[in-house]
């Protein structure tokens, strides 16, 4: 059965088929009953994100009214993927640099230690804590947040990621002021290291004129907020593509570099990420649709991967795919710079799952998806 709307889409059993329906027949459309515009062709999705009359927040909401007066909004409206114009760039340059300044060495082995330790920590019994958690101790380890926080830090990233989200409760709400509180208190107190990624990150702002402290310090836990819930469904979302297919289970434990190629292939056919959003700034025509000012765009990215203009037999899961097209991370100028280092814990976190004896026999039996507008992330029954 379909599901009944783009957003319960996210977490319906197999939301595919309905996603094939909207990209054959209705690429962009005005839904009536949620009161948004909907693209889902890979065309209609490149155009929408492209757009320079579409912008991630509407103009008379730039941070959302329930957070206002708490430290989740300080740290909200300095997040350089909640801004446009001049607010975005050039300081989004100094966050693409900080990430790629990150040691690819480095990366691979804090992400290997970090998986290590949640393992020997909690078992692979507890795979949603590990999925959330791993992202959360490998990037803050880089930032600089010292060791005995990182558990703690987790924690409040939790409550943040939710207080954040679309159709958050009032409860996840108040949590996520309380835990931006303790993150900007943690961030502000962290010691200079040279050769930490928040370090990189002030270098980079100074050098392009955007050296404010708070600026700094609110994209510093900006990176720990964009990578959590992504990062944890790609790690899920890969561990059930090889729950779901043994043949491609053997090749892997047969040469373990196809793993990363596996993992391309999930964020293509299962984005962890499915949809983002968009405002039109002003009246205009975008994709050859008349839009009014205050209008939004629900973009679902998940159906773009699966356009078979760009992406061929979209339902077969691939590895070897040639010319895969991923719209997982966005397109233009707010796409997502951290795709390397989401791989790179992915990849670690799966392998260690693997070589921990993981029981893929029942992940597939026993998943579920927890609840969300935007991101679709594989719950395990867990003992």
């Amino acid at each position: 059965m379909f599901p009944q709307d783009p957003i319960t889409a996210v977490t319906h059993p197999d939301p595919y088929a309905y996603y094939a329906y909207l990209v054959g027949h209705r690429p962009l459309y005005y839904d009536d009953k949620l009161r948004l515009w909907v693209a889902s062709s890979a065309s209609a999705v490149a155009t929408i994100l492209t757009n320079h009359l579409c912008r991630v927040r509407p103009a008379n909401e730039p941070v959302p009214k329930s957070l206002l007066g708490s430290p989740a909004a300080e740290i909200f409206r300095r997040l350089i993927r909640m801004n446009d114009g001049e607010r975005h760039c050039p300081f989004k340059q100094a966050v693409s640099a900080a990430l790629a300044s990150i040691d690819a060495v480095q990366a691979v082995q804090q992400s290997d230690k970090w998986a290590r330790f949640l393992l020997d920590e909690g078992g692979s019994k507890r795979l949603s804590r590990f999925a959330y958690h791993l992202p959360v101790y490998v990037i803050g380890s880089l930032l600089g947040v010292p060791s005995d926080l990182l558990h703690q830090s987790a924690l409040w990233m939790s409550d943040f990621a939710r207080c954040i989200a679309p159709a958050s409760s009032a409860e996840q709400i108040e949590r996520g002021k309380t835990a931006a509180g303790h993150l900007l208190e943690t961030f502000r107190a962290l010691p200079e290291r040279q050769d930490g990624l928040l370090s990189s990150l002030a270098r980079e702002a100074k050098r392009v004129g955007r050296d404010e402290t708070d600026v700094i310090v609110a994209n510093g836990i900006g990176f720990l907020s964009q990578a959590y819930d992504a990062t944890a469904g790609l790690i899920a979302a890969t561990l059930l593509a090889l729950a779901s297919r043994p043949g491609i289970r053997d090749q892997v434990s047969a040469d373990p570099e196809l793993l990363r190629p596996v993992i391309q292939e999930v964020l293509r056919y299962d984005s962890p990420v499915q949809n983002t959003r968009r405002f039109l700034a002003e009246d205009g025509i975008v994709a050859g649709e008349k839009m009014k000012a205050g209008d939004a765009v629900l973009v679902i990215l998940a159906a773009a991967n699966r356009d078979p203009s760009v992406n061929p037999n979209p339902e077969r899961f691939d590895i070897f795919r040639k010319q895969r097209r991923i719209f997982s991370f966005g397109v233009g100028a707010h796409a997502c710079p951290g795709e390397a280092l989401a791989t790179t814990i992915a990849k670690a976190g799966v392998e260690r799952l693997i070589a921990s004896g993981v029981a893929f026999g029942r992940l597939a039996e026993t998943v579920n998806y927890r609840a969300s507008a935007n991101a679709r992330i594989p719950i395990f029954e867990e003992e």
